[in-house]
């Protein structure tokens, strides 16, 4: 019920109600992902994901990626796709958690910044 409920409200949880209504009368769904992803397409050619989850764009796989911006007119689920050795397995998006990348002299993190030639010496009288 309260999932129901969320999509009342928000769009990040998943699909909306009227996602939901959209998919039900004109969506053709063309595969699902590793992640629980769900992929549909209309009659037009249209493509969408419901998001198993939170709504994150970083979710989506690289062959899916290719086929939701038209690189692609074979969704991976109608063709034998393999990763290439340089693609990488999805990392979740940790920008504002404790866990986000903080290079060193960065405000949020501990460590003082390397010292460099060329720095900025202030003026001390």
């Amino acid at each position: 019920m309260k999932k129901f409920l969320l999509q009342f409200f928000t769009w990040w949880n998943g699909q909306t109600l009227g996602t939901r209504f959209y998919t039900w009368r004109k969506g053709e769904r063309v595969g699902e992902d590793g992640f629980g992803n769900i992929y549909y397409q209309n009659s037009q050619g249209k493509r969408w994901v419901i998001y198993n989850g939170l709504a994150d764009a970083s979710a989506i796989g690289p062959g899916w990626h290719g086929w939701m911006h038209y690189r692609s007119d074979t969704p991976p689920t109608k063709e034998n796709y393999k990763p290439k050795d340089w693609q990488l397995p999805h990392q979740a998006n940790m920008t504002g958690t404790v866990a986000a990348y903080r290079p060193k002299g960065a405000m949020a993190s501990q460590e003082k910044r390397p010292r460099v030639t060329g720095d900025y010496d202030a003026w001390a009288p």
